[in-house]
C-alpha cells in the first residue's frame, strides 16, 4: 500500500513539476523559433503542446522514483519497528 500511495504522490507532483518545465520549454522554443502570435498562436502552441507532453512525462518519471523509492525500505523510513526492549 504504501508503494502505491507514493507512487501516485509522485505521479501527482511529478505532473505539476512536467508542466511547468513544460510551459517554460515551451516559451523558450517560442522565443527562439520566432514563432508567430497571430489570433495567440504561439500561446496554443506552449499550453496544447509542450504542456501536456511536460506533464505526461514528469507524471511517468515522478511515479517511477517515488515507486522505486518506496521498494527500497532501507533508502526511506516510513514504518519504523519499535525498539526492542533491553533486558537489565
Amino acid at each position: 500500500m504504501k508503494v502505491v500511495l507514493l507512487a501516485l504522490l509522485g505521479l501527482f507532483l511529478g505532473e505539476l513539476g512536467g508542466a511547468a518545465l513544460g510551459v517554460g520549454a515551451g516559451l523558450a522554443f517560442v522565443e527562439i523559433a520566432h514563432t508567430t502570435s497571430f489570433e495567440g498562436y504561439s500561446g496554443m502552441l506552449v499550453f496544447f503542446t509542450f504542456m501536456p507532453l511536460g506533464a505526461a512525462i514528469g507524471g511517468i518519471g515522478g511515479a517511477v522514483t517515488f515507486g522505486l523509492l518506496a521498494l527500497r525500505d532501507d533508502a526511506i523510513a516510513i514504518e519504523r519497528e519499535p525498539a526492542a526492549k533491553r533486558d537489565r
